[in-house]
């Protein structure tokens, strides 16, 4: 019990911290960790506990900072709903895909609700954030704004396209890293949490397969500043498959080492070459779509 009290102190600080870290250039670092102090102390203490422990350092930090003590209580609140969703399956000992599903989910649909309430209260989160982008293009040095498009206004137009597109990658991954970092720090302390199954082991539902057929075959038809809605979807449902079925790719690479009993050899050098070469994320993406749509790991089975 002692231990526990220890535990939820220490990450009660650490949170406090991390919070404090978003006004230094640490948040580079920072920002992605921020739901773990959090979901450590709600794992770790009864509902009583965790509520007092967090209103605490939520006071603390809203006095060492004063008026900017607002904005960093509004993330804070923010990241709350996705710690709850998470952390209460942890203490359940659900699924790590269930877990991480829950993670992605709850932060799309406040990100979603977030922009609805904007709208409604009249504020357009969206043209806001296109006028940011071309005043903040208007201040760069020139140097810079040489290396850009000449037609600015297509250009944030193409970013607030992909808007959805980054809010999805944001929400995989945090979520991502958070049940990474948190699983290790719970499993030392006892918790057994469930982790994924081997990157070898993972395969794609086959009907993605068509979607992303459809996708690829729409993609080489219609104009990418094209102002339409299925632009706008191929804009970022595109990337987002191509992804995926990478990720296939390397999870088939990472099947056919194990099967051979080789060292991990060939699969590492594939996510090297796809860090530093994105270009080859199509040539992935099609050996993945590959690997889903036909039987190629049964008959590589038999070829051993």
């Amino acid at each position: 019990m002692g231990n526990r009290s220890w535990q939820s102190i220490i990450w009660s600080v650490v949170m406090i911290l991390s919070l404090l870290s978003l006004m230094t250039p640490w948040i580079i670092l920072t920002c992605s960790f921020l739901l773990v102090p959090v979901l450590m102390l709600y794992v770790n203490s009864s509902t009583k506990k965790f509520v007092i422990s967090y209103v605490i350092s939520l006071l603390i930090v809203y006095i060492l900072t004063q008026w900017l003590g607002f904005y960093l209580i509004t993330i804070s609140l923010f990241l709350l709903p996705p710690v709850l969703a998470m952390g209460n399956l942890y203490k359940r000992k659900a699924a790590a895909r269930t877990v991480l599903t829950a993670g992605i989910v709850t932060i799309l649909a406040e990100s979603l609700i977030g922009l609805l309430v904007g709208f409604v209260l009249g504020l357009d989160p969206v043209t806001e954030f296109k006028q940011f982008m071309l005043d903040s293009i208007a201040t760069m040095p020139a140097s810079v704004q040489e290396i850009l498009p000449k037609d600015q206004d297509w250009y944030v137009g193409f970013i607030v396209q992909v808007i959805p597109l980054y809010l999805i990658c944001m929400a995989l991954f945090v979520t991502f890293v958070t049940h990474g970092v948190t699983r290790r720090f719970l499993n030392k302390t006892g918790e057994g949490i469930p982790g994924l199954r081997p990157m070898r082991e993972w395969m794609l539902q086959r009907s993605l397969v068509w979607i992303y057929l459809v996708a690829f075959v729409l993609d080489l038809f219609i104009k990418p500043d094209a102002s339409s809605l299925i632009s706008t979807l191929l804009m970022n449902a595109l990337p987002l498959l191509m992804f995926v079925f990478a990720l296939q790719a390397i999870g088939f690479l990472f099947y056919v080492a194990h099967a051979n009993k080789w060292k991990p050899i060939l699969p590492i050098v594939a996510i090297i070459i796809l860090v530093f070469m994105p270009p080859f994320f199509v040539v992935y993406s099609l050996l993945g779509v590959f690997d889903v749509a036909f039987p190629i790991r049964e008959r590589f089975k038999k070829n051993l």
